[in-house]
């Protein structure tokens, strides 16, 4: 087959081609490289006047105006080589707003791709009309919309999340959907919104090449080693200061016994040496089911906290810990650490049971199979 995957979120796409590409597939990944994990993409586009100067003056123009330079650059982008992202047996979205341009504009690039392709497909991974709208309508399920509502993010520091909810957005969700053949879920939190939709076709895991990332056999000798890297853009999104509690107490709990690395702001390449130094990793809160880190953890085979709910274990029918879901709550989460620094054992097993579970439910190879059998029926 030959496909088209447009976008890219920390790296699906990527792993998702090389499985298609080993089982015999045409492929192309167009779009943006994911900011500063500059991923390999094929034909890429570059986010122009975002950031210095000239985004105050785009801001200025957008005010006055009503004109978005940015969006109007990225399609001319697209444009000048438009006659590489036609005649795919599939093409498939990243996301509502897999262009990041306003809506004149991302419907433009769109109305092009639908009309020159055969068969269109959305993910739904990230943030996105129906996954934004459900979480506002159900507050108490967990997501990031929680340390909102609870006022601490900020409105400016939310956009990306708020801006589904504006009626233009909604208007692109709605243009997009009649024009899909079906959209696919990523994880379980994607997959509670879509549930009763007649175009959702189902929860497809995010695509692991194993093969990329090696195993770690966790040693302990004297001390746990426990690991939290900390974004400032996504503090509160995170989960962090609940981290940042807990850790405290447990410094002081077990000062023999542990160690505690902490990462803020410094090179990917001194961020993952301490990072594969780990035993135990602290990744987020608010959710059902892994993102990217934490999936990479386990693979490492490492005791990740993060989100891996009752809803998470009965979607894939596990009777024993593959993960600790991290709960926004320092009491919980200084238990749950405490019981493994004092029964280290536990932390091999779960470690070994993690990437037992990648291998089985996460494996690029099998993932790509699914995206194929989906595609064709």
């Amino acid at each position: 087959m030959k496909i088209l995957l447009i976008g890219e979120y920390s790296r699906l796409h990527n792993s998702l081609k090389e499985g298609l590409q080993k089982l015999g597939n045409d492929v192309t990944i167009l779009g943006f490289k994911d900011g500063f994990k500059d991923f390999p993409v094929d034909f890429p586009i570059e986010k122009k006047w975002d950031s210095g100067f000239l985004k105050k003056v785009k801001l200025l123009i957008l005010v006055v105006t009503g004109f978005d330079i940015s969006s109007y650059l990225t399609y001319r982008q697209f444009w000048k080589k438009r006659n590489n992202f036609k005649e795919f047996d599939v093409v498939q979205l990243i996301n509502e707003n897999s262009f990041l341009c306003d809506y004149r504009h991302e419907k433009k690039i769109l109305d092009f791709i639908f009309k020159h392709n055969n068969k269109v497909f959305l993910l739904s991974v990230g943030d996105d009309y129906m996954y934004v709208k459900y979480n506002f309508e159900h507050p108490e399920n967990p997501s990031i919309v929680q340390p909102y509502l609870a006022g601490k993010i900020e409105d400016r520091n939310f956009t990306n999340v708020l801006k589904f909810r504006n009626k233009t957005f909604e208007n692109l969700h709605h243009y997009i959907y009649k024009n899909i053949q079906g959209v696919i879920a990523t994880d379980v939190d994607y997959h509670i919104p879509l549930q009763k939709h007649p175009k959702y076709l189902g929860l497809i895991p995010s695509p692991i090449n194993l093969e990329k990332i090696a195993k770690i056999e966790l040693e302990i000798k004297n001390r746990i080693v426990i690991f939290h890297g900390i974004n400032r853009e996504s503090y509160f999104k995170k989960g962090n200061d609940f981290f940042e509690k807990a850790l405290e107490i447990i410094k002081e709990k077990y000062q023999e016994k542990v160690e505690v690395l902490i990462a803020e702001n410094v090179p990917y390449k001194e961020f993952i040496n301490l990072y594969n130094k780990a035993h135990i990793t602290l990744d987020q809160l608010y959710g059902h089911d892994q993102g990217s880190n934490g999936l990479e953890g386990m693979s490492k085979g490492k005791v990740v906290f993060t989100n891996a709910s009752e809803v998470f274990e009965k979607q894939y029918n596990l009777t024993e810990k593959v993960a600790i879901n991290a709960l926004p709550d320092v009491d919980y989460l200084v238990n749950e650490l405490s019981f493994l620094i004092e029964n280290p054992g536990e932390i091999k097993a779960i470690g070994n049971r993690a990437r037992a579970f990648i291998e089985k439910e996460h494996d690029y190879l099998k993932i790509a199979e699914k995206y194929l059998n989906v595609w064709k029926s």
